[in-house]
C-alpha cells in the first residue's frame, strides 16, 4: 500500500510550518537521505529526507502552503510493484505505517488512525458542508467548549488551525449535549482583530502579516507573562577594571585576530556565577525544578522580524576567546536563520543586551523554562561616591536581573545578581 509521507516535527515545539518548496516531483525515485523539500518553522528552513526508498507517487501539499500541521499527509510515497492507480484504492489509510513520521516524532502526536488526509481535516458538519480543522485545533476547541462551525479559518483552504481556536471569542459555545467540557474562561477575551481594525477606520495604516516567528514570540511572551511570576532585581556595576583589563588583552591577542567585546565578559561572568550559585542554575520543570550543573548560557540576537536565543553549553569551561568566537558564529547563522533547533533551545539563564543600541537600564522578559534572565544597559559615565567618601567618575552599567519565583527565592537571586556583579569588576579573577 502506499505510505503517507507526514509533515514532521522538525522541533519539540513545532505544531504547524510553511512547506516551503519542493525539491522533488511526482514520478521521482529517493532513497533514504535524499531531500525532498524544505520545510520553514517559526525558527528556520530546514531539510526535510526522505527515510524509504520509493516513487513520490503523489504531492498532496503544495510550495508555498503555510500552516500545515505536523502529522499532516503532505505527499504519497510507492513501494516497488506499486502504481499511482493503488492510491486510495487501499481499504483504510490507517493500515499503512507513516514511516516518515518516525524521522521526527513528537510527543502529543495524535493516533494514526486520526493522520490520515481525510481525518485530518474532517470536523463536525454544518449543514451538511463539512468543516474543516487540524485535530490539534479540534482537541482545543473541545477542551474550550467553542463550536467550530462558528470560527473562521485561517489555514489553507480556510482550514481551521491552532491559533484560529486559540484567539476565537468566548461566544462561540459548543451545542448542548455535544459531550465538550463547558467554557471556563479564566482571563479576559483579547480584543479581536476586526475590533481593532474598525477603532483606526479613517485613519491612514498598512496591515502587516505576521510570519511564523513573530506569531511565535508573541504567543510564547505571554504565555511567560502571564504564567511566570517575574521580579526584578537591579545593579550598578562599574567597568573602569574590565575596560582597562579588556583592552589590554585585545593588544595581546590582535595577532590571532581575536577581539573580545565587553558581552563575551558578560557572557563568562555569568557562567561563573552560575557555577558560584549553584541552586540558581535551575529550570522550572512543571511540578519540579531541574538544578542543571554545566552552565548553559543564552543570548538574545536579534534578527529580521524577530530573535533567537542561542545557547553557549559549557559557558564556564570555555575561555573568552573560544566564548567570543562561538558567539560571533551562532549569531551570524541566527541571523540566516540557519541554526538547528538544539543550538537554540535549553539553558537556564539568558542575556539580553540593548546597550549597544544606548538603553540605560529595561527589564527582560523570562524565556521559560529559563529560571532568569539579565538586561544588560549602556556602560556611561556616572559620578560615584568613592570608598574613602571623595567624589569621582566612573563607567557604570545598569543590570536587571529578572527571576522566577517558582525556582529562585530573592535572596538566591540577591546572591546570583552578586557573584555577576563582582565577576565583572574584577575581571582578571574569571581567568583563573
Amino acid at each position: 500500500m502506499p505510505i503517507e509521507i507526514l509533515m514532521p516535527a522538525l522541533s519539540p515545539t513545532m505544531e504547524e510550518g510553511t512547506l516551503a518548496k519542493w525539491l522533488v516531483k511526482e514520478g521521482d525515485t529517493v532513497s533514504s537521505g535524499d531531500v525532498m523539500c524544505e520545510i520553514e518553522t517559526d525558527k528556520a528552513t530546514m531539510e526535510f529526507e526522505a527515510v524509504d526508498e520509493g516513487v513520490i507517487g503523489k504531492i498532496l501539499i503544495a510550495d508555498g502552503t503555510e500552516g500545515v500541521a505536523v502529522n499532516t499527509p503532505i505527499a504519497m510515497l510507492l513501494e516497488e510493484g506499486e502504481s499511482a492507480d493503488d492510491i486510495g484504492k487501499s481499504p483504510s489509510k490507517q493500515d499503512a505505517k507513516p514511516k516518515e513520521a518516525d524521522a521526527a516524532p513528537k510527543a502529543d502526536a495524535p493516533a494514526q488512525a486520526e493522520s490520515s488526509a481525510t481525518k485530518a481535516s474532517a470536523a463536525p458538519q454544518k449543514d451538511g458542508e463539512r468543516i474543516f480543522a487540524t485535530p490539534l485545533a479540534r482537541r482545543i476547541a473541545a477542551d474550550k467548549g467553542l463550536d467550530l462551525s462558528r470560527i473562521k479559518g485561517s489555514g489553507p483552504h480556510g482550514r481551521i488551525v491552532k491559533a484560529d481556536v486559540e484567539n476565537a471569542k468566548a461566544d462561540a459555545p459548543m451545542p448542548a449535549g455535544a459531550g465538550a467540557r463547558p467554557a471556563a474562561p479564566t482571563t479576559p477575551t483579547p480584543v479581536s482583530a476586526d475590533a481593532v481594525i474598525k477603532m483606526y477606520q479613517g485613519r491612514e495604516f498598512e496591515e502587516v502579516k505576521l510570519d511564523g516567528m513573530r506569531k511565535t514570540i508573541a504567543a510564547r511572551l505571554t504565555e511567560a507573562k502571564q504564567s511566570i511570576p517575574h521580579f526584578y532585581l537591579r545593579r550598578d556595576i562599574q567597568l573602569d577594571a574590565l575596560m582597562s583589563f579588556r583592552a589590554d588583552l585585545n593588544k595581546q591577542l590582535e595577532h590571532r585576530g581575536v577581539k573580545l567585546s565587553v558581552n563575551d565578559f558578560i557572557i563568562k561572568a555569568c557562567a561563573l556565577a552560575l557555577q558560584q550559585v549553584p541552586d540558581a542554575n535551575s529550570v522550572w520543570a512543571g511540578d519540579r525544578t531541574l538544578k542543571l550543573k554545566p552552565s548553559d548560557v543564552a543570548v538574545a540576537v536579534a534578527i529580521e522580524g524577530g530573535l533567537f536565543t542561542p545557547v553557549l553549553k559549557d559557558a564556564e569551561t570555555k575561555s573568552l576567546s573560544t566564548l567570543s568566537a562561538e558567539m560571533k558564529d551562532l549569531a551570524a547563522r541566527a541571523r540566516d536563520r540557519k541554526l538547528a533547533p538544539h543550538e537554540y533551545q535549553g539553558g537556564s539563564f539568558a542575556i539580553s543586551n540593548l546597550g549597544m543600541f544606548g538603553i540605560d537600564n529595561f527589564d527582560a522578559v523570562i524565556n521559560p523554562p529559563h529560571g532568569a534572565i539579565l538586561a544588560v544597559g549602556a556602560g556611561v559615565k556616572k559620578p560615584i561616591v568613592g570608598k574613602d567618601g571623595e567624589l569621582g567618575v566612573a563607567t557604570v552599567m545598569s543590570v536587571t536581573l529578572s527571576v522566577d519565583h517558582r525556582v529562585i527565592d530573592g535572596a538566591l537571586g540577591a546572591q546570583l545578581l552578586n557573584a555577576i556583579k563582582d565577576n565583572l569588576e574584577n575581571p582578571m579573577a574569571m581567568l583563573a
